[in-house]
């Protein structure tokens, strides 16, 4: 069975050393985007004028404290057991505040896997 996983890193340096080591432990690709959580732009003085479930143009007018999330399917329990134990080396312990966060859940179909890089 395949699985998602889902690495949401609190501060963007450690992107680096956490994509070259998942690529070292077999991962073979890996998606990267940019993102913030609702919770963090309230802490860092969200704009006092939008509402409490702002939209996205709303929240993406203002300055914000941007993470990155790493999405990556993977093949097996042991290849997720691997790239949870990098992202505990590189990030420490995902329990304290402000350090990120993970999960993982099964893919039941998935396309594209397969294909050799050119």
């Amino acid at each position: 069975m395949n699985y998602l996983v889902v690495l949401i890193v609190d501060d963007p340096d450690h992107c680096p050393a956490i994509l070259d080591a998942w690529e070292e432990a077999g991962v073979s690709g890996v998606t990267i985007l940019e993102s913030s959580g609702l919770g963090r732009l309230r802490q860092g003085g969200l704009r006092d004028d939008l509402p409490l479930i702002p939209s996205l143009s709303e929240i993406l007018e203002g300055e914000e404290v941007h993470h990155r999330t790493l999405l990556a399917v993977v093949k097996n329990e042991q290849m997720v057991d691997r790239l949870e134990a990098i992202v505990k080396r590189i990030m420490g312990d995902l329990d304290e505040p402000n350090s990120g966060f993970m999960f993982v859940v099964p893919v039941l179909r998935a396309f594209g896997l397969n294909r050799e890089k050119t």
